[in-house]
């Protein structure tokens, strides 16, 4: 792997199509997940969770220092008290697309209204 690949963060996207009536129940039960990867496993950055307009969607994103430490989590995670497969049991989701991405760069707007570029060193 190149030195430029291994610097970059690392972003896990997992999409959930279920029936609307089951959106708020899995944005609170993602939401607790992700309060609970915030503060129990190192290289967590940042994490959303993100409903549709329609209620058929649910999207959660994860966002880590490296590759190795959101694999790492996760993986430890599954297996803890919040099994995810329960989760994904339980609000009976249709399909869960899992996706995983490295940034490459980043647009972010600063508290002085500036756009800032960030590249992956």
């Amino acid at each position: 792997m190149h030195a430029l690949e291994q610097n970059r963060s690392f972003t896990q996207l997992i999409e959930f199509e279920i029936e609307p009536h089951q959106q708020s129940g899995l944005v609170s039960a993602l939401s607790e997940q992700t309060e609970c990867l915030a503060q129990g496993y190192p290289g967590f950055l940042s994490g959303s969770v993100l409903a549709s307009d329609d209620g058929r969607w649910v999207l959660n994103y994860l966002q880590w220092q490296t590759r190795e430490a959101g694999e790492a989590a996760f993986q430890r995670f599954e297996k803890g008290e919040q099994d995810f497969w329960q989760l994904i049991r339980a609000y009976q989701a249709k399909t869960v697309t899992f996706g995983s991405f490295q940034v490459v760069r980043s647009i972010e707007r600063s508290p002085d209204n500036a756009l800032h570029c960030r590249l992956a060193s």
